[in-house]
């Protein structure tokens, strides 16, 4: 059953102890992050031992499948040591599987497994966050708190809770350890980006690559900015009567602690819960594609985890009928920089007008190109450009399934063409607007869900720089 569905009532809550201070110094040291990691290498050295000495008894062609079979296997029990770690290596497998510029497909498809959900912890550690945090005793700021999580994510875990006043809310609470731990974290993550990066063709910036990974945890560790962001987002909302952020409980919230109300539902992907809610997945479609183009494009502030877990369609419909989509988790939201804004402004305007040698120019004149590297990423855009003339229709007038199937040879493009550097903030853009369309293929593919988007697309390019 889905958490958002269960009405159980919670258990009592267990008594406070202190087991949730046990391991913060062994992992502010990186004790336990890197006693784990040097077991997958062990591991990992072991299998590729007696695996090289099987080798020698298979042919040519099977010698390549081992090989190619080993080295799967050892990055999925990374992706999994990762989850376990939770914190910057969580986020850090979820940073690479994102990047199609500077990583080979190998690592990218095994990190691409790594959810964002973990084993979630015990009820005391949490407990020790939340009263830290809010200076009393749960029992003295919430009527009721249940030990048992809703989810738990790569940085904090959610429980269900009442006020006194007896609303229900949702308390997102970050695990202990992260904020004393985070330069250790970091550290050996730093080596963990090197190592993925090794061996790309091309030279690879591993610097610039973390620290732009490093700025983006060090907002979503910051509950206090989620919370401004979920207002913001909010504000930015109000006129859709059919889209829900939920409220911010200020009092009940602090920098590792983020209360909010909680409302029930069904996954937007739940299409058995759907129907017995009586709600039409196209109504739930042409919601979101309103909601996210109005982000993407008119607001430049955008919730950039569109994931299913993170979108619900609540019980209660809108005012004047309809269904209620809610939004929540706005930890990992991105405001685009206004020059990137301008810089994609003049990228589509080449598009439209099928002209390579501007679009070329705009990414140089953008920093998204590596110096000498020109002539190879010319070569790429001019294949893409053609391949987009190939379909048969303006760039605006292409379906959704046909803009997916794009999607795809673009990632293709960022694989093979060295010197090609794109900001995190543009592919989370692309990432956010490439769900939205695959949801639409999913929830109801009869719907045009690029015709929804237009207008905000060309309102986004009216404005002037």
């Amino acid at each position: 059953m889905d958490p958002a569905l269960d009405s159980t009532p919670p258990r009592p809550l267990p008594a406070a102890g202190g087991a949730a201070r046990r391991w913060p110094s062994a992992r502010a040291l990186g004790l336990v992050q890197g006693a784990i990691l040097l077991r997958e290498g062990l591991v990992w050295a072991w299998v590729a031992g007696w695996g090289r000495l099987g080798d020698l008894f298979a042919t040519r062609s099977r010698r390549s499948e081992r090989r190619e079979a080993r080295r799967a296997r050892h990055l999925q029990r990374l992706a999994v040591a990762l989850g376990r770690l939770k914190g910057a290596f969580a986020k850090a497998g979820q940073f690479a599987a994102l990047r199609y510029d500077a990583l080979p497909p190998p690592v990218r498809g095994a990190l691409a497994e790594l959810q964002d959900r973990v084993p979630p912890l015990p009820f005391e550690a949490i407990r020790a966050v939340v009263e830290e945090e809010l200076g009393e005793p749960i029992e003295g700021r919430f009527a009721r708190f249940d030990p048992e999580p809703l989810g738990a994510a790569s940085i904090a875990q959610v429980h269900r809770a009442w006020l006194p006043d007896g609303r229900e809310v949702a308390v997102k609470v970050q695990y202990p350890w992260l904020a004393e731990s985070l330069p250790a974290d970091l550290a050996i993550a730093r080596r963990l980006v090197r190592l993925w990066t090794r061996g790309r063709r091309g030279p690879v910036d591993s610097s610039e690559l973390f620290d732009e990974f490093a700025r983006g945890l060090s907002e979503e560790l910051d509950f206090v900015r989620e919370a401004d962001v979920a207002e913001e987002i909010a504000a930015n909302l109000a006129g859709e009567t059919g889209i829900v952020v939920p409220r911010v409980h200020r009092e009940h919230s602090a920098r590792r602690v983020l209360t909010l109300d909680y409302h029930r539902g069904a996954r937007v992907t739940d299409r058995a819960a759907l129907a017995r809610a009586g709600v039409d997945p196209a109504d739930v479609l042409r919601l979101l594609a309103r909601a996210y183009a109005q982000q993407v494009f008119g607001d430049g502030l955008f919730h950039a985890d569109p994931h299913p877990g993170n979108l619900f369609v609540a019980d209660e419909p809108a005012p004047g009928g309809g269904p209620r989509v809610v939004f929540v988790d706005f930890g990992l939201a991105r405001r685009l920089d206004p020059e990137l804004r301008a810089a994609m402004r003049r990228g589509v305007y080449a598009l439209l007008q099928r002209s390579p040698e501007t679009f070329v120019s705009e990414m140089g004149a953008a920093g998204m190109i590596e110096a000498g590297r020109e002539e190879d990423v010319q070569r790429s855009v001019e294949a893409m450009f053609a391949r987009i003339a190939s379909a048969g229709a303006a760039p605006l007038g292409l379906s959704g399934g046909q803009v997916l199937d794009l999607k795809d040879e673009a990632k293709a493009l960022l694989e093979e063409t060295p010197g090609l550097r794109l900001p995190n903030d543009l592919l989370l853009w692309a990432k956010t607007l490439s769900y939205l369309l695959a949801l639409g293929q999913e929830l109801a593919p009869e719907v045009d869900v690029v015709r929804l988007v237009v207008p905000h697309l060309l309102r986004f390019l009216a404005e002037r720089d």
